[in-house]
């Protein structure tokens, strides 16, 4: 069987999960302890962490999307945060 795409709570769950390594990558990296193999290594696994949470946001602005407008996603307003 074939999953196209997580359900919505095991796609938060694997945004929560991304999220929190990178924190834990970018303090390992803060303390500059590492050396520099280890630093790249974890700046690769960083990058490759910022793009699966930037793919789960854009996912997830696609179903805020389809639930404000069904019939029209694309119509959908851009969300603006209050105060900035």
């Amino acid at each position: 069987m074939s999953k196209q795409s997580a359900t919505p709570a095991t796609a938060a769950a694997s945004f929560e999960r991304a999220l929190d390594e990178l924190e834990q990558l970018v303090q390992k990296m803060e303390k500059g302890e590492q050396s520099l193999d280890e630093s790249l290594a974890a700046y690769e696994r960083g990058i490759a962490l910022y793009r699966e949470c930037q793919k789960a946001l854009e996912q997830a602005e696609q179903r805020v999307r389809l639930l404000a407008d069904p019939t029209n996603p694309a119509a959908a307003e851009d969300f603006k945060p209050h105060g900035g």
